[in-house]
């Protein structure tokens, strides 16, 4: 399978004339799972955002296959991107939700899963946090995209749900790239092959967990 790579170069952006990201470069690969992590306002979900196209930066470059992609429209086509906000429509079904959203070849085996078989007779509106953050992570890998980035993938997810997620997100590293942030550093260094740190509005690029000691991310005995 080919391997498809996705770089972001040079991204500078400034809120009321304040610098949140400068200068940050970032590469991701199939089969990465790139940990993203920082204190609050160190502009994760900015970069994230600024990444697949739906906020502006004052300077960027984004390629995909060494190839620059200056349109929203390109990005759409080779990016999926799950927001912290949930994105499927309260008055749908949980099966019409998996319908919309995935071609009829990838259907059978989306419901091959239990805990999409416990909710495919549901409403959205009936889910609770945590299923319905579930299926949303799974629709978002489950699409054509070559990279996934994930915006507080665990938010409301129980421990097993948790184990699930991570399953599912080494599954298909397989096939493609993945950048995840999420306030839950530990689920996050747990899947994670390579951990970037934002801090200072510079994305670092880290070798080992005990730099996020080292940088003041983590206390000492975190790890």
């Amino acid at each position: 399978m080919k391997k498809h790579i996705l770089e972001i170069d040079s991204v500078q952006k400034s809120f009321d004339n304040k610098s949140i990201l400068s200068d940050v470069y970032l590469k991701c690969e199939t089969n990465d799972i790139i940990g993203l992590l920082g204190r609050n306002g160190s502009g994760k979900s900015t970069l994230l955002k600024i990444i697949f196209g739906i906020e502006a930066a004052d300077f960027k470059f984004v390629r995909i296959d060494n190839v620059v992609k200056s349109k929203t429209s390109e990005l759409f086509q080779e990016i999926s991107y799950l927001s912290q906000d949930n994105f499927i429509p309260n008055h749908l079904s949980v099966a019409k939700a998996i319908s919309l959203s995935l071609g009829n070849n990838k259907i059978e085996a989306f419901y091959e899963d239990e805990a999409i078989q416990a909710i495919r007779t549901k409403k959205i509106s009936h889910l609770s946090g945590g299923e319905l953050r579930y299926l949303e992570i799974k629709l978002v890998l489950c699409n054509a995209s070559k990279f996934v980035l994930l915006d507080e993938p665990y938010n409301g997810l129980s421990p097993i749900a948790v184990e699930k997620v991570n399953l599912l997100l080494q599954q298909h590293a397989k096939q493609k790239g993945i950048i995840i942030t999420d306030h839950n550093y530990e689920n996050v260094i747990a899947i994670a092959t390579k951990l970037i740190l934002m801090k200072e509005g510079k994305a670092h690029h880290l070798t080992t967990k005990k730099e996020l000691i080292e940088m003041g991310y983590l206390r000492e005995g975190a790890l």
